[in-house]
């Protein structure tokens, strides 16, 4: 239907941003609103219980039905909760959780709803209702898991703030929770400086001697996968199966870590063996199941290729922690110091037909103008006496390699 049917101006709107705004792209909203908590998320315009497809195994499946409808039939008891009684969708972290897990998860997400319902009320528009958690708490949230020894944290504040989340939340995580303040960075101890620039790097070398590179582009992102020192004990084929092999694995774990998302294609070395491809696929199936974003793998194209897909969550780790180089202007490369040198012997000829002056100075940077004097010499000396000027070089410490001026002396 024609929009403005549904809507007209001055009207006021409840929305949720379902997707960040990503480079040029605006962000995403909805009227279907949703909160979450640790295993569930409650969508109050919904009238039924769904649950994760990563959770595959059927008696898994109405295990956990059972157990969040026993839940709600506790924690839903009076009048005004009859809205509540569905809407529920089962998350992927609810797999191996009991009927307690649920009556916690839906105690809070009732006290949550019933807190927003009165900020809805009566809001001043503009106005935020309601944010998701902070990024410590949310990783609390979604990424601890019952093996986990220790959640270490280098801020009082902030380990305050876990300390009452996991109280709330995750009891059984609250001893686990320390404070570190040692006089020695938390990310020097565990070398996640060093990590975070291997994430941001475009090659990562594989253990095999092989290696991944990286490209990111607004359309796509895509990996190269690149055979190196190692050789097979048997043949070439060998070879290049084992590290496909540790590529395909190697490379999902760069993706949760980069946060890549959208359209993905892999270029893995060529084999020649169909069962090998398989192999590589199920191999990169497997490590992708790991990643709590959704992944599709496809399969291999008739030019070799493997096309997959991620949904984009947040920003890259890129795009969050750089910006666009100011020299070459994001396109990863820059201009030859030859290539600089024509231009400026290009320009030296506009000057030259435009004034009379007997003299020109050049502005450069210290690689081109070495090259002036040095192997374009002689290029040099023909422009000097075609024109019958006198050309001079300077050297501009702050300079760009591309940058340079011709101006008359």
């Amino acid at each position: 239907p024609d929009i403005r049917l549904l809507l007209r101006e001055g009207q006021s709107l409840l929305v949720q941003v379902v997707k960040d705004p990503l480079g040029t792209k605006g962000a995403r909203l909805t009227g279907h609103l949703s909160v979450s908590s640790r295993y569930l998320v409650y969508m109050p315009k919904n009238n039924h219980i769904g649950i994760s497809n990563r959770i595959e195994d059927s008696a898994r499946q109405n295990l956990l039905k059972s157990g969040l409808a026993d839940a709600l039939a506790e924690v839903m008891t009076e009048p005004e909760d009859k809205v509540m009684q569905a809407g529920y969708i089962i998350r992927t972290a609810a797999e191996f959780s009991d009927y307690h897990d649920f009556v916690a998860d839906v105690r809070y997400l009732k006290r949550l709803w019933r807190a927003l319902q009165k900020k809805m009320a009566a809001p001043t528009v503009p106005a935020l209702i309601y944010e998701d958690l902070n990024v410590c708490e949310r990783t609390m949230r979604d990424f601890v898991y019952p093996e986990l020894e220790k959640i270490r944290v280098d801020s009082h504040s902030v380990y305050e703030r876990l300390i009452k989340f996991a109280k709330e939340f995750i009891p059984e995580f609250v001893d686990k929770i320390e404070v570190y303040d040692s006089s020695r960075p938390i990310f020097d101890l565990f070398s996640v400086e060093d990590e975070i620039t291997k994430a941001l790097g475009r090659k990562v070398q594989l253990k095999s001697g092989g290696s991944l590179v990286i490209d990111q582009t607004e359309a796509m992102t895509t990996i190269d996968v690149n055979t190196g020192t190692f050789v097979g004990k048997r043949n070439l084929e060998e070879t290049i199966f084992k590290t496909n092999l540790e590529a395909a694995t190697a490379l999902a774990r760069q993706l949760r870590l980069r946060n890549l998302g959208g359209i993905i294609i892999i270029d893995f070395i060529d084999m020649k063996s169909e069962e090998h491809q398989r192999q590589t696929l199920r191999t990169l199936e497997k490590a992708v199941e790991k990643d709590k974003t959704t992944s599709h793998v496809g399969g291999f194209s008739d030019l070799g290729l493997v096309q997959m897909t991620r949904k984009r969550t947040r920003e890259s780790l890129e795009h969050v922690l750089s910006e666009s180089c100011y020299v070459c202007d994001g396109r990863g490369s820059i201009k030859s110091a030859e290539t600089v040198c024509s231009e400026i012997f290009r320009e030296i000829l506009r000057e030259a037909r435009a004034y009379e002056n007997s003299r020109l100075l050049v502005l450069a940077s210290q690689s081109v103008v070495d090259r002036l004097i040095d192997e374009d010499a002689g290029v040099v000396a023909d422009l000097q006496e075609l024109l019958d000027k006198q050309i001079e070089f300077q050297v501009e410490p702050v300079y760009t390699q591309e940058q340079f001026d011709v101006v008359l002396s």
